[in-house]
């Protein structure tokens, strides 16, 4: 079984590389990446076709845009994003390295990994991403006080999702 850091070599060779597609299968494990549009995209192809036949379902739902929405001012949201992209240049982000569940502690009962306002280093965890029923241990990968968390507990996240704001020391 390939470690997280090991597929995060694999993503990153991939996505410099002139290649399109790559495909690893080991002991009953696949990876699955395609480059589209110049990004890269993590897949999980073992999938059944009852979900295959659901998921252009719920992408179309996903795209269209709420009603709500499409009154709002944009010049309002555009002032309200300009001060908070200031911010964001200085802080690091600490994203998903792949397609899966959020969860801030190792079992319900425990307390979470991280808060607001905790120190961490390069090798702290901070939450775990279930992805095909394997639980994988996400690192901090910089040294820094956690500014802000943003997934909730249980949400699905995407591969390169920012998940955490720290503020690098």
């Amino acid at each position: 079984m390939l470690k997280i850091q090991e597929i995060r070599e694999i993503i990153k060779l991939v996505s410099h590389s002139s290649v399109d597609e790559f495909t690893y299968e080991h002991e009953g494990s696949k990876i699955k990446l395609k480059k589209s549009n110049g990004v890269t995209v993590a897949a999980q192809p073992q999938v059944t076709q009852a979900a295959e036949e659901a998921r252009p379902a719920a992408q179309a739902v996903q795209q269209a845009p709420a009603p709500a929405q499409e009154a709002a001012p944009s010049v309002n949201t555009e002032a309200k994003e300009a001060p908070q992209a200031k911010e964001d240049a200085n802080l690091h982000k600490i994203t998903s390295p792949m397609v899966g569940t959020f969860y801030q502690s190792s079992s319900p009962e425990a307390g979470p990994y991280v808060k607001v306002g905790d120190k961490v280093d390069e090798s702290s965890v901070v939450c775990i991403v279930e992805a095909m029923k394997l639980f994988n241990e996400i690192e901090a990968e910089v040294k820094g006080e956690i500014t802000e968390i943003l997934v909730k507990d249980g949400q699905l996240v995407e591969y390169g999702q920012p998940l955490f704001l720290v503020k690098p020391e």
